[in-house]
């Protein structure tokens, strides 16, 4: 059996990594060369995964901003010559690869947060 969705329940308010995690979502708190959600990203692409569901809370933007593609900084780096920078930020998110984010209402655990992301993983195990 192929993986085909995957689900990071990624809502939390990362108290035990506080002040860190006050402004920067802990998910995005950089290890090594970049963000963490990153690693398991490119872990889970690896897998065979084609859609990543991200199961947020309201204030997780910056997530979704990190997967999205960023046009100014590529147009930047494109006109700069810089082609191996703009190598790393195209590959964020590999092509063929879809997001979807779920915003959990409110925060009942890490249970509470799979069952968010049930309408779009379905029957898929």
């Amino acid at each position: 059996m192929r993986l085909r969705k995957v689900v990071f329940p990624v809502a939390g308010l990362g108290t035990r990594f506080l002040p860190a995690t006050k402004v920067v979502p802990k998910e995005l708190l950089p290890i090594v060369d970049r963000p963490l959600i990153q690693w398991a990203v490119d872990e889970a692409v690896a897998a065979g995964a084609e859609q990543l569901v991200f199961v947020i809370n309201r204030n997780k933007r910056a997530i979704a901003d990190h997967f999205d593609v960023a046009y100014e900084l590529e147009d930047t780096l494109e006109r700069r010559a810089k082609h191996e920078l703009l190598r790393v930020a195209r590959e964020v998110l590999p092509s063929g690869v879809e997001t979807v984010y779920v915003v959990q209402p409110q925060a009942l655990g890490l249970g509470h947060a799979v069952l968010c992301a049930r309408q779009v993983v379905g029957d898929e195990p």
